[in-house]
């Protein structure tokens, strides 16, 4: 399709009524994902994923008074006398046992001189300087960093590799976390190749290799990647047969050309639409639909850039809200470079860090791939007053 034509489709579009704008489809993307229900997984296997409860100690942390030092467990008045290593039972006045860091502290201990602030001679030990240390220096207490039954991490917090460490502290073994929503990817084009370099009617094929990642970096789980004909028919069975994912994910096929089947298709199976083009460059012709409660299919335009561009203007919001997550947030940054937004239309560009500035990328027309494969972030330039914007990649 002419880039005059396509421009042409596009102002009709937004004329109908249609056409919403950029930050209104992210909106509309993350509101129709309904936290899917949690279920429990192996700490192991909760790592990125979002807690679907609260996360509470079963056991105070630490569960017993721990040395906070290597060194010596002291009771009463020194100088003391070692009586050995940590052992069972209780101090008495002016005895020491040889302590490391983690052990149990004895009862009756007044607290632990580190091994570098204190002098041995034979069985006594005393502190260097002679001072008496404070009581309970060094030593950390039952239930001080929490008590039994207190939240540790509440509903909705993504699980980091520090919070694994702090739920099997606590005690846990499984966690009970949102699953990552399921994906198929459905690549259509006649004329895309799966290998070697393109020719003559022929287009090597740049979206299969990009996108599972993608799904992938932003939460979903890719369960299958197929190719489908440029017919109404095999992209009507293509989409029945992902009956057991959250998303179908179709690229190509969103606009109104003779190959351009998606709009036919949902409106045969009764798809309830959410957002039909967006008012972006590139990438305005995208579009989400509801296919049955709980399904959705997000239609991609067949230009790379510009499907990159729809995967995180529907995509990415939507996985977001079905994990539980917040909308991916914008940050105001200045960036050098940005050219001018066409009025009531939102660019975006690929911009790089160079030090701590960001900078556009040359490359950013719908089919051009160089800009975004070298930036870091894309930069959400709007016509109207408020600066730019910027979203992670």
């Amino acid at each position: 399709m002419s880039t005059t034509r396509a421009h042409e489709q596009h102002a009709r579009a937004t004329r109908s009524g249609r056409t919403v704008d950029w930050h209104s489809a992210r909106r509309r993307a993350h509101a129709e994902g309904r936290p899917l229900p949690g279920r429990p997984v192996e700490l192991a296997d909760a790592a990125g994923l979002v807690l679907a409860e609260d996360l509470v100690g079963l056991v105070p942390q630490p569960a017993f008074d721990t040395a906070a030092m290597d060194g010596y467990a002291v009771a009463g008045e020194g100088p003391w006398t070692v009586v050995g290593e940590v052992r069972a039972g209780s101090l008495r006045a002016g005895e020491a046992v040889a302590i490391s860091t983690g052990a149990p502290v004895p009862a009756g201990a007044l607290a632990v001189l580190p091994v570098e602030d204190t002098v041995r001679r034979s069985d006594e030990v005393a502190g260097a300087d002679g001072a008496m240390p404070a009581p309970g220096r060094h030593i950390r207490r039952t239930g001080e960093n929490s008590p039994a039954g207190e939240i540790l991490a509440a509903a909705g917090s993504s699980v980091r590799p520090a919070m694994l460490g702090l739920a099997a502290a606590a005690g846990h073994d499984r966690l009970t976390v949102r699953p990552r929503p399921r994906v198929r990817l459905l690549v259509t084009g006649d004329e895309l190749v799966t290998a070697g370099p393109g020719g003559a009617g022929r287009v090597r094929d740049a979206l299969g290799p990009t996108l599972p990642p993608l799904v992938a970096a932003l939460g979903g789980e890719l369960v299958e990647a197929a190719h489908v004909r440029d017919s109404i028919d095999g992209l009507a069975d293509a989409v029945r047969g992902g009956a057991t994912t959250e998303i179908v994910l179709v690229t190509g096929s969103t606009s109104v050309g003779v190959t351009d089947h998606l709009h036919r298709l949902l409106r045969q199976v009764g798809a309830r639409t959410v957002v039909d083009g967006v008012a972006c460059r590139p990438g305005h012709p995208q579009l989400l639909a509801a296919l049955t409660p709980g399904r959705w299919l997000i239609g991609l335009p067949g230009n790379p850039y510009a499907a990159i561009v729809a995967v995180h203007t529907l995509l990415a919001p939507l996985l977001a809200g079905l994990a539980g997550r917040p909308l991916p947030p914008l940050r105001r940054v200045p960036v050098s470079g940005t050219p001018q937004a066409v009025a009531g239309h939102t660019l975006l560009v690929p911009a790089a860090w160079d030090g701590d500035r960001l900078a556009v990328v040359p490359g950013h027309q719908p089919s051009d791939l160089r800009g975004v494969a070298r930036a870091d972030v894309l930069a959400v330039v709007d016509a109207e007053p408020g600066g730019t914007t910027i979203l992670a990649l």
